[in-house]
Parts: structure tokens; C-alpha cells; sequence
């Protein structure tokens, strides 16, 4: 038998780490359960998918961030439930784990709305997998054009990103300065100003959850760099080939991009608990499930009450807040002292659109716009990267990138057939997503905030 109690992590990603982190030098002991053996920092994969950056730089060994503490082990398994009653978590691959507290945080998934197709031929970026298949199939196409230029009539050069929230601004902003800055030298027989960036949004504006001045700001920036912004459209169906708009346009691509929102990790359907909107576990004001005191919800997976009525929005601070909070209370419990509501502070929020172009809302009403803005997006996703190396990397990458408008790798890992679509990977086929804590977005974005 444990001589300390045992506190089960299901979920590396912000609010999994950082319960951990919390709980590493207090008398128990710790297991973080992940599919990955690394933490993605979800807010930089786009730049991943648009060869700004290498994989390597947006990730971080799960081990080697506690391999001084003896007492946090780590388990790469996949999480395909949790039996309430016996306090174990069920694994894929092996005997269930045993645990005195639970902390969920298992984060959230790509929510495709229903939309007729968009599932199994969308391109999602929610993992580093997804950047990586997303950035293979960009290249590939500017290739296939490159052999064959009519293939551009048929749209192969149209890439088309649904969700104008954070993450579909940014990746609108980074698409159009890889195609029109770096790729334009690297094709010197294809007119890759043929290309057409097309960002789609049912809302009549951009970024839902910022000031009408960000909004504006943020349709200027896009519209003045070539991004052609398509407000109050709604995609009624995704086939291989193009997009089918609810006024009847059909738009033809073969790279749909899809961010227009999430909705809780899987893993909430497995667990025998109250479900909220978008499938959130519904927690107390202290964050335990509410009949398991010794379970608790954060980030992404929990549906957090906000002190005014609503519900948290599921950005990456929500997650890091709601995890320490979570670790925290386990202490209380052990210690025998009383349970405190969980309190978020608002750091403010930010979404760049590309060099010198951002925009930032932070406390007490302030708002920045521009190259101070972009400023702050830059040094604010430093500090929170994980990892010296990996800061060190991504620094050096923005600096050469802005002195030279050279990218990172532009490498075809996964030669694809075209010009047909490949099947890209829909999330319903990543099981192992169960264990996978990511915190972003807002209506669509891992990355409105570190």
C-alpha cells in the first residue's frame, strides 16, 4: 500500500502540468497519465503548420520536467474511462490505476457543428500532429501546381479557414505571409499569387470575445495583407474538393482548415458525471464533480461558473488557474483545512495577425494594437514555452524570420498522392485524444492566450 496519497493527472497539457508542478514537493505522490510523452504548446502549432517553426520547438518532454521529483511518475497510456465508484482510472493498454484524488484535465476536442463532411475532410490543428499533416499538405499542393499549373483553376492553390476567432485569424495571417513572402522565391515557375487565402466566419466580425476597435483593427490587418474575409457566411457542407457555402457558393479547395471552435475532450462522454454546454463537466465553485469530492474537473473539460452567470471560456490561463486551484485543494483536504471557490484572474487576451499586426486586451481596459501589441504577444508566448532550449529555438527562428522573411522547414515528411485530397485525420480517429490536455481557444482558438 501507498504510505502517501495518491493523486492521478489525466491530461499534460496546461492545467494537467500545472497541478502536477503544484503538487511535486508536497507529501504525495503524483502520476500524470498523457498518450504523449511530451506537452504541445497548443498557441504556436499554427506556426508549425505554416513552417515558422520546427515541431520539436512546441514540445516538451513530460519526463523531463519532473525528473528530479521522485515522488511524479509518468504513465504514456491512453484514458477510456474512470469507475467512480472503485476510484480507479481504466486505461487502453493495461490494469487500471488506483487513485485517492482525481484531477480531469483532460482537455478539449475539435467540435465540427455538424457540418455535413467537415469531419472527415477538414484539416483540424488542435495537436502537433495535425500541424505537421497540415503542413505536409500545403507544400505538396504548391507542388502539384508547380507540375501542373492548370490544377490551380480547380482551386488546388484556394486555402480556406473557417473560425474567425483567434486561431483562424492567426493562421489566415501566417498562410498568407508563407505564400506571398516565402513561397513566391521558393516556386520561381508558379504564380503563387494565384493562391487565395479566404477566411470564413458566421458572425458579422472577427473575434468574438474582443473590443468592436480589436475587431476592426484585426479585418483591416487581414484584408490589407490579401486575406479575402468572408463575414456572416456559414459552410453548409465540405466535400474533397470545395467548399459549399448556405447561399449556394461553392468555393473549390483541397486545404480546408478548420477552426471554428471546440468542444470538451472525449473523455467526458466515458465519465459518469453531469455534462454542460459543449459536453463540459460540470463542476462546484471548489471544482470537485459535484457527488466525488475527491474528483476534480479543470480547463477545457469543466464547465466553470464565472461569477456572473456564465461560464469560463476555455482559454489556456482558465486551464493553468483551474489546475493549481484544483492541486490546491487537495492539499486542504489532506490537511484538514476548508475548501475555497476557485477565483479566475483575467490576464487579458491576444491574438496576432502577423509581423508587427496583433492585438491585445488586457486588464483594467486597456488595449494595444499593432507592433506593441505583437510585442507583447511575442514576449508573453516566450516566457510561457516550456523549456530553455525551446525558447532559445523559437527566438532565433523569429529573429531570423524577420530579418530575412526565410521560414523554418519547408519539408514534405508525408509525400501525399494529388492532386486529389487526402483523407486528412478527423479527431473521432484519435481515441487517445482522452488523455490529452490542450487549452485554447475561445470560440475557436488554443491560442487567444498563453
Amino acid at each position: 500500500m501507498r504510505a502517501r496519497p495518491h493523486v492521478v493527472v489525466v491530461g499534460a497539457g496546461f492545467g494537467g502540468l500545472n497541478a502536477a508542478k503544484r503538487l511535486e514537493r508536497e507529501p504525495v505522490d503524483v502520476t500524470v497519465i498523457d498518450r504523449h510523452n511530451y506537452h504541445q504548446f497548443l498557441p504556436l502549432l499554427y506556426q508549425v503548420a505554416t513552417a515558422g517553426l520546427n515541431a520539436a520547438d512546441v514540445a516538451y518532454p513530460v519526463r523531463a520536467l519532473f525528473r528530479r521529483q521522485r515522488r511524479v511518475f509518468f504513465r504514456k497510456e491512453e484514458v477510456v474511462g474512470v469507475d467512480l465508484d472503485r476510484h480507479q482510472v481504466r486505461l487502453a493498454g493495461g490494469p487500471p490505476i488506483s487513485y485517492d484524488y482525481l484531477i480531469l484535465a483532460a482537455g478539449s476536442t475539435t467540435a465540427y457543428f455538424g457540418v455535413e463532411g467537415a469531419a472527415e475532410f477538414a484539416f483540424p490543428l488542435y495537436t502537433l500532429e495535425h500541424a505537421v499533416i497540415l503542413r505536409n499538405h500545403i507544400l505538396s499542393l504548391f507542388e502539384a501546381a508547380d507540375s501542373d499549373p492548370s490544377l490551380i483553376e480547380e482551386g488546388v492553390l484556394n486555402i480556406v479557414v473557417v473560425g474567425g476567432g483567434p486561431t483562424g485569424v492567426e493562421v489566415a495571417g501566417a498562410m498568407v505571409e508563407l505564400v506571398d513572402k516565402v513561397l513566391a522565391d521558393d516556386f520561381h515557375d508558379l504564380d503563387v499569387h494565384r493562391a487565395r487565402i479566404i477566411l470564413i466566419e458566421q458572425m458579422d466580425h472577427l473575434l468574438g470575445a474582443f473590443s468592436d476597435r480589436s475587431r476592426q483593427y484585426a479585418l483591416r490587418a487581414l484584408e490589407s495583407r490579401g486575406v479575402q474575409v468572408r463575414l456572416g457566411t456559414t459552410v453548409r457542407r465540405v466535400t474533397p474538393t470545395a467548399v459549399h457555402l448556405v447561399t449556394g457558393e461553392v468555393i473549390p479547395t483541397r486545404c480546408l482548415v478548420w477552426a471554428a471552435g471546440v468542444r470538451a475532450g472525449e473523455l467526458a462522454e466515458h465519465v459518469a458525471v453531469t455534462r454542460g454546454r459543449s459536453g463540459r463537466i460540470v463542476v462546484n465553485a471548489d471544482l470537485s464533480v459535484p457527488g466525488h469530492p475527491n474528483v476534480f474537473a479543470v480547463g477545457d473539460l469543466a464547465e466553470i461558473d464565472d461569477g456572473c452567470g456564465g461560464r469560463l471560456p476555455q482559454l489556456a490561463q482558465v486551464a493553468i488557474q483551474s489546475g493549481r486551484h484544483a492541486a490546491e485543494q487537495v492539499l486542504h483536504t489532506i490537511e484538514r483545512r476548508p475548501r475555497t471557490s476557485f477565483r479566475y484572474l483575467d490576464k487579458g487576451t491576444m491574438a496576432t495577425i502577423g509581423r508587427r499586426a496583433a492585438v491585445a486586451e488586457l486588464p483594467g481596459g486597456r488595449r494595444l494594437t499593432g507592433p506593441v501589441a505583437w510585442l507583447a504577444w511575442l514576449g508573453l508566448h516566450l516566457v510561457y514555452l516550456l523549456g530553455v532550449r525551446n525558447r532559445l529555438s523559437v527566438f532565433v527562428n523569429w529573429a531570423w524570420n524577420y530579418l530575412t522573411w526565410d521560414r523554418g522547414p519547408r519539408l514534405i515528411l508525408r509525400p501525399e498522392v494529388l492532386p486529389h485530397a487526402p483523407r486528412p485525420p478527423s479527431d473521432a480517429n484519435h481515441v487517445g485524444t482522452l488523455a490529452g490536455d490542450t487549452s485554447p481557444p475561445d470560440g475557436g482558438s488554443a491560442d487567444a492566450e498563453p
